[in-house]
């Protein structure tokens, strides 16, 4: 095992995850959505926690595991969180208020994030995780930084894609997906941006301008 991955495994198990969290990520997986990594959530909260964050935006519920780690380090924030899936919504719900937090702050839209953002105030939340569909990234990353306020933070995980992103020999959609935004906010002066290698990476977008 290389020196990185035992960097990573440490990470990942050095994190104490809730036990609804942990319920949540054995329910991702039987349903095949890959959950972000324990290291990568924890990232989350922390973020959260930092910004202070009253209201957080999430593109891809999942089963929840995203919306319970961003929670956990801002428990009074409200989560609104959009899902195409009906289904996944049903299962999260419960979750959500197993761990305490009540159906009043976690605000649950099931429909296409490209239909739902356009709807969003602009410049009014703290923290927007973009999760959704890879062929929509870009677009999903723009409104992001739309919605967020000056010193609000944009949070894409997976942004690594599965080691693909670093190779240039892959050239497909995804991996080319996620290679276009991190040229387009590298090259921003309105961002400042972090790319952590953590689990399957955790790109941090911060809008300062």
């Amino acid at each position: 095992m290389s020196h990185n991955e035992l960097n990573w495994k440490f990470a990942n198990e050095f994190v104490n995850e809730s036990e609804v969290g942990a319920k949540a990520r054995t329910l991702s997986l039987e349903h095949g959505v890959e959950p972000v990594a324990p290291a990568v959530g924890a990232q989350m909260a922390v973020i959260a926690a930092a910004s202070h964050a009253t209201n957080i935006v999430e593109i891809g519920t999942g089963l929840g595991v995203s919306g319970l780690w961003l929670l956990s380090g801002a428990p009074l924030a409200t989560l609104t969180s959009i899902d195409e899936e009906f289904e996944y919504h049903e299962l999260a719900r419960p979750l959500f208020l197993e761990a305490g937090y009540p159906a009043s702050r976690v605000r649950l839209i099931t429909g296409r994030a490209k239909d739902v953002l356009p709807r969003l105030n602009e410049s009014s939340y703290d923290i927007v995780v973009v999760d959704g569909d890879s062929k929509q990234l870009l677009e999903n990353v723009e409104h992001a930084l739309r919605l967020v306020r000056v010193g609000g933070t944009v949070l894409v995980p997976h942004a690594l894609w599965q080691g693909e992103v670093a190779d240039p020999a892959k050239r497909g959609a995804t991996p080319t997906s996620f290679r276009a935004v991190l040229n387009e906010v590298n090259a921003s002066e309105a961002v400042v941006v972090a790319l952590s290698p953590a689990g399957d990476g955790l790109l941090q977008i911060t809008k300062v301008a």
